[in-house]
């Protein structure tokens, strides 16, 4: 019983997603129900609201990043590797994860209604900025790099990016837009040898490290 109730949690979670994703905030309950395929008496059993299943998307999509970004981490050979193969799975994650986009979306809608949504991006800046002091502690980074403004920049940077290819061409182009982007910083922060290394990492697409939700 429990294990189809959350079945039909993460349907009402996906469908909404999807809704969210074209439609924004906007989207109607009956839309959310016709890609969830579910009733609405099932939906108002896990969410008081639509604004609750907003919310609860946006977190779904945090975990998903969150759990991708830890798991290249740990997989990764080195730090120096996790720091752009961290930004590829979130870019994977956009291109093919529902929960991704539609969270994404989200995130900037209600944030301009309600306030900045700021925990996400605090968790993906803390996760990289530790990244980036293990990778200058492998001696990987040119020496005075500003460990925080890096880690600052790089989530700013993607996050820039994204939003352009999302609006100029539907994300098709986020694989590219991202190599061009580490193709441009790599240089100024990479000792030299291991520069072609990592600038062959950023032209490579984007693996799947992990189970993760259409």
């Amino acid at each position: 019983m429990q294990e189809r109730a959350e079945l039909t949690r993460q349907a009402v979670l996906i469908g909404a997603a999807k809704s969210f994703e074209k439609f924004g905030y906007a989207a109607s309950l009956n839309t959310i129900l016709q890609y969830g395929s579910v009733t609405k008496g099932a939906m108002y059993f896990h969410f008081k609201s639509k604004e609750e299943l907003a919310h609860a998307v946006i977190e779904a999509q945090h975990e998903m990043a969150m759990n991708g970004t830890r798991l290249v981490i740990k997989q990764s050979d080195s730090a120096i590797e996790a720091l752009v193969l961290v930004s590829q799975e979130m870019a994977r994650q956009l291109v093919t994860e529902s929960i991704a986009r539609g969270g994404m979306r989200l995130t900037m809608e209600i944030g301009s209604i309600q306030g900045p949504i700021e925990q996400p991006y605090r968790d993906w800046i803390a996760a990289i900025h530790q990244v980036a002091v293990q990778a200058n502690t492998d001696g990987d980074l040119v020496k005075g790099v500003d460990l925080e403004a890096l880690a600052t920049f790089v989530v700013g940077s993607f996050t820039g990016v994204q939003i352009l290819s999302e609006m100029l061409t539907g994300r098709t182009d986020l694989y590219v837009r991202l190599k061009h982007m580490w193709h441009l910083v790599l240089p100024t922060i990479v000792q030299k040898p291991k520069l072609a290394h990592m600038m062959r990492i950023a032209g490579l697409p984007p693996k799947h490290w992990g189970d993760s939700v259409n």
